[in-house]
């Protein structure tokens, strides 16, 4: 048996496909321990996750630079977010990897105390870069923004870890030399840097693959018929099975920006009438009223709804993007700020879908959009293209099989 520490920032999107490599990695009979905020984790891998805190309590990351954009959002969230985060948890996530034994470290990209606490601590590493946003360097064509970066890596580090015995570095602190883990595969990220770290391309690591079905998705209790927002029984009798159903979300912490959009979506979708049916997830409830053919709710149960759709509108969030094109579906992303962007532009380099400007985005220009995805049949192909990649690739089982191989190649001994 080996001896795992997860070690995740408290934001669900790097969290969720580390809870499905941790199920797999139990079920082979391993010890997995997380280092992160308790109840979050909890929420997201389940009330038996062995968690050691590294935080407080919740972090309010919905109000997370509302409204910035560019290299303002791009400060914002390394000044004012991770590097704090990091110099807040990494004796805690230390301590964890001292209460556990830790063999190996899996560290995700934007939780540096994890990497940092590894090397101190003489523990192997893995990166889990849970989007292909960061397995691209954003700032090959602005150079001087690369260079802020690693400066304030190379100031944490020398803040942290002042032993020159650490062999650290800020091109290490981003990305493990032992073994970058990529949620995704080449066929939507692109081809991988032959100059770079080693890296498993497994896929996205989905607790309830698509070939799995209703069943599984309801064994471990994700209802079937409620959002997360949603205490009501989903309709299921609206739906219309002759005609395409389009999937509506900005993910679990964009309400407060999205509204505009929303509104926007409703009235297209309500403009392409009996053509379509259309599900929206508004849990700030932006939304005052919507045709007959748009239903509104505050959650949707995303991954029982997915194997009825026909395309999906999101912002370009890592998870939905791959929920989407896992089930073969189409997308018309509208990206809003961090990595959305990158991912939004593999999408469209994929041709698997259409990408638009979230502000300046009209309900013409929407209903433009899906009418497209849903009538020209390239979009498609290229998603189902991308999606058997996926299927391909392993998944969370390619994941885990790949950290227990390192844990006896290379892990720490108990």
């Amino acid at each position: 048996m080996s001896r795992f520490l997860l070690v995740v920032p408290p934001l669900a999107g790097h969290i969720t496909p580390l809870v499905a490599v941790a199920d797999r990695l139990r079920a082979l009979g391993h010890r997995v321990a997380w280092a992160g905020e308790p109840s979050l984790i909890r929420t997201l891998a389940g009330p038996d996750a062995e968690v050691h805190p590294a935080l407080g309590g919740p972090v309010d990351v919905g109000g997370r630079g509302l409204g910035l954009r560019g290299y303002a959002a791009v400060q914002f969230l390394w000044e004012e977010f991770l590097i704090p985060l990091a110099e807040a948890t990494h004796e805690a996530v230390a301590d964890a990897a001292k209460q556990v034994d830790a063999g190996l470290v899996v560290a995700d990209m934007q939780a540096l105390a994890g990497a940092i606490a590894a090397a101190r601590a003489g523990i192997p590493w893995v990166t889990s870069a849970t989007t292909s946003g960061s397995l691209r360097d954003p700032f090959t064509a602005t150079p001087r923004v690369r260079q802020w970066l690693d400066g304030l890596f190379a100031d944490l580090i020398t803040r942290l870890c002042p032993d020159p015995a650490v062999s650290l570095t800020p091109a290490t602190l981003e990305r493990s030399p032992l073994l970058v883990l990529a949620f995704t595969t080449e066929a939507l990220a692109g081809p991988g840097d032959p100059a770079g770290p080693a890296t498993a391309w497994v896929g996205p690591a989905l607790r309830h693959p698509p070939e799995a079905g209703l069943a599984a998705v309801t064994a471990t209790g994700v209802s079937p018929h409620a959002g997360p927002d949603d205490g009501e029984p989903f309709p299921w009798a609206w739906l219309d099975p002759d005609k395409p159903l389009v999937v509506v979300s900005l993910g679990t912490v964009n309400g407060p920006v999205g509204g505009r959009f929303l509104r926007s979506c409703v009235d297209a979708l309500g403009a392409l009438g009996d053509r379509v049916r259309a599900v929206v997830a508004d849990p700030a409830g932006t939304v005052a009223a919507a045709p007959g053919n748009v239903l509104v709710r505050p959650g949707l149960p995303i991954l029982v709804l997915l194997p009825h759709a026909a395309a999906v509108v999101c912002h370009g969030g890592h998870n939905t993007v791959c929920e989407a094109l896992a089930h073969d579906l189409p997308l018309v992303v509208a990206p809003i700020r961090d990595d959305q962007p990158i991912v939004a532009q593999q999408v469209v380099d994929a041709g698997a879908g259409i990408r638009l400007h979230f502000g300046r985005a009209t309900a013409d220009l929407i209903a433009a959009a899906v009418t497209d995805v849903l009538t020209r049949p390239r979009y498609r192909l290229a998603a189902q293209g991308i999606g058997a990649s996926f299927r391909a690739a392993g998944g969370a089982a390619a994941a885990a099989d790949h950290l227990a191989r390192l844990a006896v190649e290379h892990g720490r001994p108990g």
